[in-house]
């Protein structure tokens, strides 16, 4: 592919998976060819270069992969949300609602200075369940979050509404139809 290739056309469909009827958005494609790579930062860090922001806070697992690359590009440090029971120090937690039962995410308890300028980034949007947990547990820190980046929207499912609804601002490098 070439450098104006659309970050979209790097990311793999595997359908029927992990169930029946699901399109899963694959970007571990994207992440493997470093032209995709350099082109889903360069672009999901255009909007914040002058925004002076502290900290990105990423989602595991892969949020983590774009979160570190975008915390270097911007001078910021970086914030894992993790799965519950991964961290080692003390932490706060945040539980959230999946379709079929229910999930926990935590950050250390003392990750953040209150007032901190965060970024909240993971690689897909569904119904913004996890996103939304991630953004409290920042609020709960003191932080002003500044946004969320997504390379991946699946608008059908609202998961941007919802963190609009809440007053973040969403950027988002591409979108899928479907589930």
């Amino acid at each position: 592919m070439t450098d104006a290739t659309p970050v979209r056309d790097y990311i793999r469909t595997i359908p029927d998976f992990p169930h029946a009827g699901i399109m899963f958005r694959d970007v571990t494609t994207l992440f493997a060819d470093p032209q995709g790579l350099r082109r889903c930062i360069d672009e999901l860090v255009a909007p914040y270069r002058d925004a002076d922001i502290d900290m990105i806070a990423g989602i595991e697992a892969r949020g983590f992969v774009i979160g570190g690359a975008m915390a270097d590009r911007l001078g910021a440090g970086f914030l894992p949300i993790r799965k519950a029971g991964k961290l080692p120090g003390r932490t706060i937690s945040e539980d959230y609602a999946l379709e079929y039962g229910q999930a926990t995410v935590e950050v250390h308890d003392d990750a953040i200075a209150p007032g901190a300028r965060v970024l909240l980034v993971d690689d897909l949007l569904a119904t913004g369940g996890t996103a939304a947990a991630g953004l409290k547990l920042l609020s709960r820190l003191g932080a002003q979050v500044m946004g969320c980046a997504f390379v991946v929207d699946l608008p059908e499912l609202g998961g941007r509404r919802i963190l609009e609804d809440l007053g973040h601002p969403v950027h988002i490098l591409c979108e899928f139809a479907g589930a």
